[in-house]
């Protein structure tokens, strides 16, 4: 009789075959939006580009009494930048391969992979396009100075798994009511379009508004990136420990939702809605 023996495999051999879908899942969701990977991210340094020139003629018109004593352009990129990456990968992730997608339906997919995917796809195009989109700067307009580089690249990855760990918790809900969570996750995203403090100082505003904007863990780090990136700017009304501790409860509830509606996840949940 015939056996098949059985293949001894080291400890290391399932991380690193996890690791190896998620790579091909991530170039796979680099390139989905535009077929191209290299049009993807032109067109995202574009977006960029042109948003950090809209905010810079709005505040401009409306006035610079906020604005930190230093490189203007560079105050106005040090929010965009943060919040597109924070908004962007809450967006992507919440809108990954569902539980009950055709991708599922292939042996080494599971929607822990196809999380990770979207958030290191969102990853790769937003600090590609900022660290582009800074370099043109640096080279053709006027060189810039970062107080704390490495301070500026941890808020930078707070902001982005911040925003990967929110799109998670809506990840985790949307088989339930996607129309719902889909509103939740679009009016989050505009209202922090002025909520995130891009626009201002949270050292220059009032108690009063002060209330209005603390409650979001990206107002904080915009904020305090503010802190690495200028030398005379030092946050007082903002924290590093708020956002991290927001995350921190936001990840165990959306993982403990990620596998609970993974175990009761129907094909028939979109029929007749």
């Amino acid at each position: 009789m015939f056996r098949i023996e059985q293949k001894r495999r080291g400890l290391l051999s399932a991380p690193a075959r996890t690791l190896e879908v998620i790579f091909h899942a991530t170039v796979r969701e680099a390139r989905k939006g535009s077929g191209n990977a290299v049009m993807g991210l032109i067109m995202n340094i574009l977006q960029t580009v042109l948003l950090v020139a809209a905010f810079y003629v709005l505040m401009n018109f409306v006035g610079r009494s906020a604005a930190i004593r230093g490189d203007f352009v560079l105050y106005v990129m040090s929010g965009i930048f943060l919040f597109l990456t924070h908004t962007k990968t809450m967006g992507a992730v919440a809108g990954s391969e569902g539980p009950t997608s055709q991708m599922m339906k292939h042996a080494p997919m599971n929607p822990v992979i196809a999380l990770s995917a979207s958030a290191f796809a969102a990853l790769y195009t937003q600090l590609l396009s900022a660290a582009v989109v800074l370099y043109i700067y640096h080279a053709a307009v006027q060189p810039i100075t970062i107080e704390d580089p490495v301070g500026m690249m941890a808020m930078f990855l707070l902001a982005w798994a911040s925003g990967a760990i929110f799109g998670m918790v809506a990840y985790a809900f949307m088989p339930w009511n996607p129309r719902l969570v889909g509103l939740l996750v679009m009016l989050y995203q505009r209202v922090n379009m002025l909520a995130s403090g891009k626009m201002f100082l949270a050292n220059t505003l009032p108690a009063m508004m002060l209330a209005m904007f603390d409650w979001n863990p990206l107002f904080h780090i915009i904020d305090q990136t503010r802190g690495f990136v200028f030398l005379n700017y030092t946050p007082h009304n903002s924290s590093i420990t708020y956002p991290v501790v927001v995350s921190a409860v936001a990840f165990v509830i959306g993982l403990m939702g990620v596998f609970y509606t993974r175990i009761y996840a129907s094909a028939s949940w979109g029929v007749g809605r």
